[in-house]
This record gives C-alpha cells, sequence and structure tokens, in this order.
C-alpha cells in the first residue's frame, strides 16, 4: 500500500498442557513455550510495529512469590527488546541452577506455562509504554489477576463507561483499552466473590489455599464473558490471562477481527493470522480452527477446553475485507488466491482504460505488497491475450503464412520491475517544497524498461486511501519514463467512510475518494448537497446510535464510481506531468467475488455493521464541516494507566 496505513494489531497467546519438565526433557528446553511466542510475534510482525508486549503466569506458585509477569517495549526493534529483557533475567542465574527444573519452575520469572503476546498499531497517534498491551489488573488473589491483550476498537465506550458507573465504581479513564480492563475485572471479580460465598455456605471450614484452589476450579469464565461483553460494540479479538492459570479468547459476534487457533495433547495456541500457527507448528492448515464469530476459546487451569458462544452470531457477519487485501501474510492458501483473483478481475476494466493495447502497454506493480494481484492481473491478460491469438488463427487459418503464424504466438503481455523503494529517505527533516522533493526520490525508476512517448504504464497497487504518496513521489517518478498513458490501478475499491474497528481511518479528509465527491459536488453547483447532509447529520448527533443513519452516503450518491475515479486522477496528477493519468478502481461486487468469506466492507460502501460505525461516520462528518477533525473519535481509544500496576 503506497499511502501506510496504521491497523489491525496481532495477538499470540500459547498455553502449554504439559508439565516443565516435559518440554526439557523433549525439545532439550523448558523455554519452549517462550521459543514458540517469539516465532508467533515474529510472524505477525507486520501487524504492529509500534510496540509489542508478553505476559506469562505459572501456575500453582507458593505464597509470596511472583505469579504474573510482564514485559512490554516501545518501536519497531519491540519484540527483539522484550525477548532479549526476558532472557536477561535468565543470566542472574548460574548454569546448573537453570538445569534444574524444580528450581526453574519455582524460582525463574518467566518460567511459566501460560504466555501471551501482543503487537501494536496505534489507531490514535499516542505514543508512550503506557499505551502498549499486555494490561494488568494485579491482586493478591490469584484469580483476580488479569492481563488483558486484544485486537480491538470498542465505539460504545460511552455506553460501556456509564455501566461501570452504574455499579458503583469511579473509572480513572475513559479510553476503550482500560473501560475493557475494569469491565472484564469488574465481573472477574464478582464471580470470584459468588464462588467465595457459595464456597463458605456450603463448606464453612473451607480456607487458605484450599479455599482458593477451590475457587479457582470453578471460575465460570463463559458466564462472565457473558455479562462483561453484552453491550460491546465493535470490532474484538481479546485475551486474558487469570493469575490462576485460566485463560481465554473472545470474538465479536460480527467477525471482524480475526482468530485462529490449534489444540493437541502438547499445546493450545492463537493468533491472528493462520499460516502463522502453519508455519511455526508445522501444520497442514485443515488443522488449525478459526474461533467462531461471538465464541469463545477456554482454557482451564486443568487444561480443558471449552468453545462456548458467548454471543449470539449475527445472520450477517462481516470479516474485515482488507485482512485479505493488505493486513494478513500472503503465505495464506486462501488470501494468496483471492489477491490473484482482485488482481484477474480487474483485467476488463484495465483493458478499457488502455483502449485494449497490449502490444504499446507495460505491465508493473508498487508497492510490494501488491506483487500478489499483479500476478492475477498478469494472468488474467494472458488469458484474454491468448483467447484474442487463437480466435485470429481460427478466423485466417487458411491464410496466415508461416511467419504470420509465428508473429501472431509471440504475441505476449509486457511485464517489467519499472519501480524500486530505494531508500527509506528521513522526509521529517524537512519542509514544504523541499520535503516534496525528497518525498519524490523514495522510488527509483528503472530506466529503459518503457518504449518513451509510446508505451502506456499500468502499475497496480492494493489500495488508494489518500494518494498522497502518489501525487509526491510515484507518478513523478513514473512520468520520469515519458509513457504517454499511467494507469494506477487499486485492487480494492474506493475508500470513501472511515473504519472504526482497528485500522488508523477516522478522519474524511483523509480520504481522496471522499475529497473528489466533494469538489465534484461544488463544481457542479451541488453544494446545497453538503449542506443537506450535514443538516441532517447534526440533528441526530444526540440520537441513540441504533437510530443514526449514514447520510454521508448522499455525497457520492450524484456520481458514478467512474466520475469519482476520473476527478481524483485529476487531483493527483502533479503539476508538469507529461503523461495522461488514469485511476482505476476494483468494483465492490468483485471484490466479493474474489473475497467471498470477507464480506466486511463498511470503509468503501458505508454500510456499517454496528450500530456504533454510523454514529462514527456521522460525528466524522460533522467534524470534518466545521473544520474539528481531530475529534473524530469522540471517545479516547487508548489509555496511559495501567491498573494497580
Amino acid at each position: 500500500m503506497t499511502d501506510q496505513i496504521k491497523h489491525e494489531c496481532g495477538i499470540a497467546l500459547i498455553r502449554l498442557l504439559k508439565p516443565l519438565d516435559y518440554y526439557y526433557e523433549r525439545y532439550g528446553s523448558w523455554q519452549y513455550g517462550l521459543d514458540k511466542l517469539y516465532l508467533l510475534m515474529e510472524k505477525q510482525h507486520n501487524r504492529g510495529q509500534e510496540g509489542a508486549g508478553l505476559a506469562s503466569v505459572k501456575l500453582d506458585t507458593a505464597p509470596g512469590s511472583e505469579f504474573i509477569f510482564r514485559e512490554r517495549a516501545e518501536g519497531s526493534n519491540a519484540i527483539a527488546e522484550i525477548f532479549a529483557s526476558v532472557h536477561g533475567t535468565f543470566r542472574n542465574f548460574p548454569a546448573e541452577k537453570l538445569r534444574d527444573i524444580h528450581f526453574v519452575k519455582n524460582s525463574v520469572p518467566f518460567a511459566g506455562e501460560l504466555f501471551l503476546g501482543h503487537l501494536r498499531y496505534s489507531t490514535t497517534g499516542r505514543r508512550g509504554i503506557g499505551y502498549v498491551h499486555p494490561f494488568l489488573r494485579r491482586n493478591n488473589w490469584a484469580s483476580r489477576s488479569l492481563a488483558l491483550a486484544g485486537n480491538f476498537n470498542m465505539t460504545n465506550v460511552d455506553e460501556m463507561f456509564e455501566a461501570l458507573l452504574k455499579e458503583g465504581q469511579h473509572p480513572r479513564d475513559y479510553a476503550d483499552t482500560f473501560v475493557m480492563l475494569e469491565t472484564l475485572g469488574h465481573n472477574l471479580d464478582r464471580e470470584v466473590q459468588y464462588q467465595y460465598d457459595q464456597l463458605k455456605k456450603e463448606q464453612p471450614d473451607l480456607s487458605g489455599v484450599a479455599l482458593s484452589r477451590a475457587i479457582e476450579k470453578k471460575l465460570d469464565i463463559s458466564f462472565l464473558l457473558k455479562k462483561a461483553s453484552k453491550i460491546w460494540d465493535g470490532g474484538y479479538a481479546i485475551c486474558g490471562l487469570i493469575g490462576c492459570g485460566d485463560a481465554f479468547v473472545m470474538r465479536d459476534p460480527w467477525g471482524i477481527r480475526p482468530a485462529f487457533y490449534y489444540r493437541d495433547d502438547e499445546v493450545v495456541v492463537v493468533a491472528s493470522e493462520k499460516p502463522v500457527l502453519q508455519t511455526v507448528f508445522n501444520l497442514r492448515k485443515e488443522q488449525v480452527s478459526e474461533i467462531q464469530p461471538g465464541q469463545a476459546l477456554i482454557v482451564k487451569k486443568d487444561g480443558s477446553v471449552q468453545l462456548p458462544q458467548i454471543l449470539p452470531q449475527k445472520e450477517k457477519i462481516t470479516p474485515c475485507s482488507f485482512e485479505r487485501i493488505y493486513f494478513s501474510r500472503g503465505s495464506d492458501y486462501d488470501i494468496y488466491r483471492e489477491r490473484k483473483k482482485l488482481g484477474e478481475l480487474l483485467v476488463p476494466k484495465i483493458l478499457e482504460a488502455i483502449d485494449d493495447d497490449l502490444d504499446n502497454t507495460v505491465f508493473s506493480f508498487i508497492p510490494n505488497t501488491a506483487e500478489t494481484a499483479y500476478f492475477g492481473m498478469l494472468e488474467g491478460l494472458e488469458k484474454r491475450l491468448n483467447r484474442k491469438k487463437s480466435a485470429l488463427l481460427a478466423e485466417k487459418k487458411n491464410s496466415l503464412t508461416q511467419e504470420e503464424v509465428e508473429n501472431i504466438l509471440a504475441k505476449r503481455v509486457r511485464s517489467e520491475k519499472v519501480a524500486i523503494k530505494d531508500i527509506k529517505l528521513r522526509t521529517f527533516i524537512a519542509e514544504g517544497n523541499t520535503r516534496n522533493d525528497l518525498a519524490a526520490h523514495v522510488y527509483d525508476v528503472t530506466y529503459g524498461a518503457l518504449r518513451q512517448d509510446e508505451d502506456n504504464l499500468v502499475v497496480i497497487d492494493d489500495s488508494i486511501v489518500r494518494g498522497t504518496t502518489l501525487k509526491q513521489s510515484i507518478i513523478k517518478i513514473l512520468d520520469r519514463l515519458n509513457p504517454m498513458k499511467i494507469v494506477i490501478v487499486s485492487s480494492s475499491p474506493q475508500i470513501r467512510y472511515p473504519d472504526c474497528y482497528g485500522i488508523d481511518m477516522s478522519r474524511m479528509s483523509e480520504f481522496i475518494a471522499f475529497k473528489a465527491a466533494i469538489e465534484l459536488l461544488k463544481e457542479r453547483g451541488m453544494q446545497n448537497v453538503i449542506d443537506e447532509v450535514y443538516r441532517k447529520s447534526v440533528l441526530q448527533k444526540d440520537k441513540p446510535k441504533e437510530e443514526i443513519v449514514n447520510y454521508v452516503k448522499e455525497i457520492y450518491a450524484p456520481f458514478t464510481d467512474e466520475e469519482v475515479s476520473d476527478k481524483i486522477a485529476q487531483m493527483l496528477t502533479p503539476e508538469g506531468t507529461k503523461a495522461q493519468i488514469k485511476i482505476v478502481y476494483q468494483r465492490i461486487e468483485d471484490l466479493h467475488l474474489s473475497c467471498p468469506s470477507n464480506s466486511g466492507d463498511w470503509y468503501f460502501s458505508g454500510n456499517y455493521p454496528t450500530p456504533g460505525g454510523n454514529r462514527l461516520v456521522n460525528n466524522a462528518f460533522i467534524n470534518y464541516i466545521e473544520g474539528q477533525e481531530s475529534k473524530a473519535y469522540q471517545f479516547s481509544l487508548d489509555f496511559s494507566y495501567t491498573a494497580n500496576d
């Protein structure tokens, strides 16, 4: 994606089902769980490069000993830093002690049976170690201690906050991460207290460690998740470790955020992406299962696994389509095929854009993440060309010379690598025109790849969000090759609406498609449409989220997709460009044909799966008109306070 956007975080959870000495004897290391967690996190590094953290829980520690541990770091090198720090604690012990599994189990930090890892991409732009998962809620009762991490954004934090107030709490922060932690923690407290009261009634003499163990055994994680999640609105895959040894992962009932798992007699493991589990544990794809929408995977302290339905699965589930287009690793079998299909289905619109002139057109891709769609595009073009060749041969089979036949068969789709991301220029050191000049050199071109003033150039991208990089850099450098026409192809449809479920796209002015539609309305004397959408948006601002309508759709209604695309091309053409610029977008219908299992398309269509989405787009449009886009989210999505830590 030429316009980098920050997006879904990555999660990894491991529960070792055997004692540590089992892994020491079989795999030569009691660090088996830590090593696998490291691999799971590194293989999902693409999902979060602003920070990382891990938490670990030891089972059955003696009183006076720590049972829950955490390490966090910021920056793109955070994974290496946190694991270096963890391994650094091991150097405090003599080598012979680290070979004594009994000593390790009782005395070495992070030598646990439960592990939780998280990779962070901020959706709010906030920085600081306080924003990095996992979050901790500590308590002297192991069963009341909670480590929480997730891939989530909640749209109704105000309602969740009010629910805590009604319970008599005094929340110290308003952000969704804090409110999620306190909501789950509060229900965990209530569940522990309920079990305590019941046990005291049934066995008045029960006390001490025996009482604690009895409570832990009876904890109903499914029940507390149902109580906590009943008003949640958003996309989420929530992971939790409870200090007593229970663990859970819960997925939203719309299926927006992904979560996959694998289990055998040694481990239960969860990650955000299927191929990550396949690679780290050497699995076939059919061995990896998906946690279903609204379902939880719960691992009790005794190692038993439950898969209860916490919330009813929505009638129409809407997994995020950006997972298939861009976010997830392309090594997944299904995702690879889907991305190729995205490229193939663009072929008719591409041929229309170049007037069906394959002889004088070169095809390429930019950036590297678009390469799979590029392969699909080439295959689609080759199929079209082969049909034309076979038709021509059939039509003139009795009149063609050997040379003419060979010339027809020699026709091919011309493909080249015309642009290379050369260096990561530090454009932040410059301002104004100097910054733009530096940006124009981020990519380098392959000179001689085109016939100057004769060839067209088609380049495919995953998505065009803001168009900034296209205007400041890519179109300028491609124009140096002197093509007749430059066609920029997006394997995704026009991004028209904000996301509120985990992607850093919250402001209307970020979307070049929205700005193009606004410009078209103004140019055609249709300012009244903008005014009317604003009026209707303001009138419903204070309504319950369930009653809010996405009137922003009316901004686009007067225009065809092609009219908006042509306006985008005009707006993104840098001054002095010699080539004609054309922009082609994927159709939403073809997106769904390519990615049939991931129908979530709200950023393209405006069809939000949850009521909170309509409220977000309503507020985002109001803030755009009023010039207050810093308030696009009317609630904070991160927090800097970690409870009791």
